[in-house]
């Protein structure tokens, strides 16, 4: 398609689809993630928000416990997308955000979106053990440590942080410190903003 769909109908659907606070937020902080590293490679940000808010917008209707490679998420959503006329692009880089699909990172942009997924879970969680419960005070050596202790965060795959910087070319602290900063600009969105000052 030649026009990119917008992203106000891309923000009321990832919505409608997804009631989970804690999910939409991570959309968000993904996006934002996205759309830093577009501007960083000199690349569409709209095209690459897009992706990065749209990735896991199916995960709540479609968890896909089993991992299945071509049903549930992201499989789903993605075939939703396609009918509503998103880009190819985008749509294979939703699929290659997921490993178990076995579709190839061909794109900077897919590499992109693996690289920040899992990445924004930890520092999100890192962020919300803080006395200040915020992104603002967070360092990225702080988050370093944080992938190293197995026990904190389960949910989030330290090889996929790893792999996912390397796909991308980047040293992993700069990515992290990169990534912290993107989430930075949204934090009270994000709920990541700390107490409020009176």
């Amino acid at each position: 398609m030649s026009t990119l769909p917008d992203r106000a109908s891309a923000l009321a659907l990832m919505e409608a689809w997804t009631p989970n606070v804690s999910l939409r937020r991570h959309m968000l902080a993904v996006e934002a993630a996205m759309r830093a590293y577009a501007s960083h490679f000199g690349e569409d940000v709209e095209r690459w928000g897009l992706a990065g808010l749209l990735h896991d917008f199916d995960y709540e209707r479609f968890p896909n416990d089993a991992q299945a490679a071509d049903a549930e998420h992201p499989s789903e959503g993605v075939r939703h997308l396609r009918t509503l006329g998103y880009p190819d692009d985008i749509c294979q880089a939703i699929l290659g955000h997921a490993p178990f699909t076995g579709v190839a990172r061909e794109s900077q942009m897919a590499k992109a979106l693996f690289a920040v997924d899992e990445l924004c879970g930890l520092i999100t969680a890192a962020a919300l053990v803080r006395p200040s419960k915020s992104v603002m005070d967070l360092e990225a050596s702080s988050v370093r440590k944080k992938l190293k202790d197995k026990a904190f965060a389960r949910g989030v795959s330290r090889e996929d942080v790893v792999n996912g910087a390397a796909e991308l070319g980047v040293e992993l602290e700069a990515h992290i410190a990169f990534v912290i900063e993107a989430m930075r600009g949204i934090a009270p969105t994000l709920g990541l903003a700390g107490p409020a000052v009176p």
